[in-house]
Order: structure tokens, then C-alpha cells, then sequence
């Protein structure tokens, strides 16, 4: 399921990446710290009062200025905005408004999204240091101190009141994002793709700009393929059409069910392979990964072992992986590509009964006890499953603090070798229980 995703907007300098670092650090309750691709303190879901949403910071916004970096950062913060269910735009009280400020308010009344105007920086409170600020249109100004976490909780309070309605809506059709480095094959595995169908195609804009969502049917069963831009590997060049890449990526896996990776199998799984199949297994969603150009790849009887054994080596993080060895030129084995998609999101969506989960794990708990740390020891009271898309498990226990990785990871192969979770990413958590409540 799709969080609700706010973007943090405004000129350069006025305090959106010290807002977002407090937000995303340790003073605000946080789901996940997810970073982008290869940018750090991009991206993170937090929750803030049991509500759940994403959050992305920008660029600061120079929308007159000439310069080419300037003009990269505006693009980003239009994909920002584009996607955004509530926007926070940023303004600096020290400093006071800027014709800056009012060119970005001009952008954001066009966009018809909900804005939480934002005045940093004050860190002593009084009207008058927010009343010019009514004069951008936008409402009342929330005064914040971002560097002092004054203020924060209000906006977050006012930005939890405007995320959409029914946003867990059932799925109508399975959205299926494609994913992968520039030329590793993606277009061409879509076109393949449609090409092969013989029910009407549809093509319906995405939310964000240069994207696509196709929706198609086969056998009965409705999909929509949302195809992305090439994720880029970071340089001094091309950093910012990295990001603003990154970010069309980032709404495209956030909006999906499941991922399809592609792969070069030609070039062989890269750096920026694994970093990109990191991404999307950090934001919880369950994947295929597709070796494509196959037929290009000389082979002996060994070769798909060997491909598999690099895949092994460099996805321990993720050693549920399921991967589909294709040719979206020849069209070999794309049959069999949206076959897996249903099956990984079967595997996402599977709930384990309650007293099944709790026998398994506390047969497991016996059988290798957690470890002791400085004379205590975790005590494992009782286990359920509270989510799906990831399947995610809580463990209510006597102190949260003593469930070390290599426990967790334990119990999660034990959740494994019992149920089929291939393709899907779980989730482990531990709850403080008091032995009396």
C-alpha cells in the first residue's frame, strides 16, 4: 500500500532539510529511514500519530534563475509537486519574503494541492513575524523552528488532516512497476509486453510528468504497467538529472504492488544494480528480478547457475529474490513474467493464522533461545502478524532493545523455510509487554 508522500518545498536556504532530518531522526516516532538510490537523506516513511506517509525533500526552488542547475532543481521540485499529496512550502522568517518566495507560491496555487505554508526559523514566537507572510495567498503561516523542533508537531498534526481518503482502497488491478538502469531493455520489455495482448490497451496519464501508466487486461485479470526513466549512477555531470530521475522512480515503485527489476544479463549485474534492487527492497515491495537480453549471453549448461550464484552473492540482503531469465527482443520467457508478478504478490498479501505463528515461533524460541545481553534476556510472550504488503510481524516481548539483528534474521528464515514468502521482502518488530498485562 502507498503511503501518502509530502513534499517539502521552497527557495534555497530556508530550513527543509533541517525539518526533514528531525522528522526522519530520532525525536519523531519512524517507521523506516529509507534512503533514495544513491542519495543520501532523500526519502524517508515515518509515522506521526498512527498515521503512516512518505516524505521526500527538494531542491531549493531559483525559478527566474538562468543557470542550469537551477532550472534541473525546478524540475525536481515539479515531480515533487506532481506527486505530492500535501506539500510544505518553506519560507525563512530571518530573512522575511523574497520575490523568490512569491514565484514559488504562484507555482503551488497552480498545482490546486493542498500547502501548509511554513515560516522557519522563529524561535521566539510572535505575530508580527509572520503577518507580511498572509500576503502569499496561502493561508495562515505555521511559525517553526526547525533547528529547535519548535512547531513541528503542529504542521505534522495539520498535514495528517489533509491525506487523501480511502487511500486503502482495494487494488483493481495489479500495478506493476518496471525498473532498471538506462538501456537494460525496460522499454522494450513493455512494449513486448502490450504488444503480445489482444484486449484493448489504455493509456492513462501518470501522476507523474514523463511517465506512463498502461492499463491492460490478459486472461480476465487487469494490470497496469507503470514504465520509469533509467536510474542513473551518480556523477559530478549528471548528478542532477540523477535525482530528479531517481525521484520519478521513487513515486513509481511507491505507487506499485510489485517491482519488476531488469537487468542486463549481457553486462552482468552492476553496482548500481544492486543499489537500485536495494531501493525497492527497502521500501517493502515484493520484486522480480528479470535477466534480460538473454540471447545475448553465450551459455553452456552451467550458465544459469552461475548467473545465480553472482545474484546469491551480491542480493545476501535480500535472498528471497525470484528472478525470470528473459528476452524482451526474442520474446523468450516474457510469458512467464506476469505469472511471477501474481505469484510475489500472492506471497505479499499472505497472512499467517495466529496460533500457527505463535506454535512456529515459540517452537523456535526452544529450540535456540535469544541471546543474553548484559545478564537479561528476551522473552518472547506472544507473536502476530499486524500487516501485509510486506507481511510484518510483531513480536511482543518483556524489552524491545534486546532483539539483535541476528536474532530477527533467525526468526524470519524460520517464518521462511514454514511458508512461502519468495519474492517479498517481511518485516520484524518487537513490543514492550509487561509480563502482568
Amino acid at each position: 500500500m502507498a503511503y501518502p508522500l509530502i513534499a517539502l518545498v521552497g527557495r534555497p536556504n530556508v530550513g527543509k532539510s533541517t525539518f526533514f532530518n528531525k522528522v526522519a531522526g530520532r525525536r519523531i516516532s519512524i517507521t523506516e529511514d529509507r534512503p533514495g538510490v544513491t542519495r543520501d537523506r532523500l526519502y524517508a516513511d515515518c509515522e506521526w500519530r498512527g498515521r503512516h506517509f512518505s516524505m521526500v525533500d527538494t531542491g531549493g526552488i531559483e525559478l527566474k534563475s538562468e543557470d542550469v542547475m537551477w532550472r534541473e532543481i525546478a524540475r525536481q521540485a515539479d515531480v515533487a509537486i506532481d506527486t505530492a499529496d500535501v506539500i510544505l512550502f518553506f519560507t525563512d522568517g530571518k530573512e522575511g519574503l523574497t520575490n523568490s518566495d512569491y514565484d514559488v507560491a504562484e507555482l503551488l496555487r497552480r498545482s490546486k494541492k493542498p500547502v501548509i505554508l511554513i515560516v522557519n526559523k522563529i524561535d521566539d514566537y510572535s505575530p508580527e513575524k509572520v503577518f507580511e507572510f498572509y500576503s502569499l495567498g496561502l493561508g495562515e503561516p505555521y511559525a517553526v523552528s526547525a533547528e529547535h523542533s519548535q512547531g513541528i508537531g503542529d504542521v505534522l498534526d495539520e498535514a495528517v488532516k489533509l491525506f487523501p481518503e480511502n487511500d486503502s482502497e482495494p487494488v483493481e488491478s495489479l500495478k506493476i512497476a518496471v525498473v532498471g538502469k538506462p538501456n537494460a531493455g525496460k522499454s522494450s520489455l513493455v512494449n513486448r509486453l502490450l504488444g503480445e495482448e489482444r484486449s484493448i490497451v489504455t493509456p492513462i496519464a501518470g501522476t507523474t510528468r514523463d511517465a506512463i501508466d498502461t492499463l491492460f487486461e490478459r486472461d480476465g485479470k487487469k494490470y497496469t504497467l507503470i514504465d520509469t526513466a533509467g536510474i542513473r549512477k551518480k556523477s559530478r555531470v549528471e548528478d542532477d538529472v540523477e535525482y530528479y530521475s531517481n525521484m520519478r522512480a521513487f513515486d513509481a515503485v511507491r505507487r506499485s504492488d510489485v517491482c519488476l527489476l531488469v537487468v542486463d544479463s549481457a553486462e552482468g549485474l552492476t553496482e548500481q544494480d544492486v543499489k537500485i534492487i536495494g531501493f525497492v527492497h527497502e521500501q517493502g515491495k515484493p520484486s522480480v528480478i528479470l535477466m534480460n537480453k538473454w540471447d545475448l549471453v553465450e551459455k553452456d549448461t552451467h550458465t544459469v547457475n552461475k548467473f545465480e550464484e553472482k545474484l546469491k552473492a551480491d542480493l545476501k540482503f535480500m535472498d528471497y529474490y525470484k528472478s525470470v531469465y528473459i528476452s524482451a527482443k526474442t520474446g523468450q520467457r516474457v510469458d512467464k513474467i506476469l505469472t511471477a508478478a501474481e505469484e510475489v504478490y500472492a506471497h505479499a498479501s499472505f497472512r499467517i493464522p495466529t496460533g500457527a505463528l505463535n506454535d512456529l515461533l515459540g517452537d523456535a524460541v526452544r529450540l535456540n533461545p535469544p541471546p543474553s545481553y548484559q545478564g537479561r534476556r528476551m522473552k518472547v510472550y506472544f507473536s502476530s502478524q499486524v500487516g501485509v504488503c510486506p507481511p510484518t510481524f510483531a513480536l511482543f516481548v518483556n524489552d524491545a532493545g534486546l532483539l539483535h539483528f541476528s536474532y530477527e534474521r533467525y526468526l524470519e528464515n524460520t517464518i521462511r523455510a514454514a511458508y512461502d514468502f519468495s519474492g517479498t521482502p517481511i518485516r520484524i518488530s518487537a513490543r514492550e509487554k509487561k509480563e502482568d498485562d
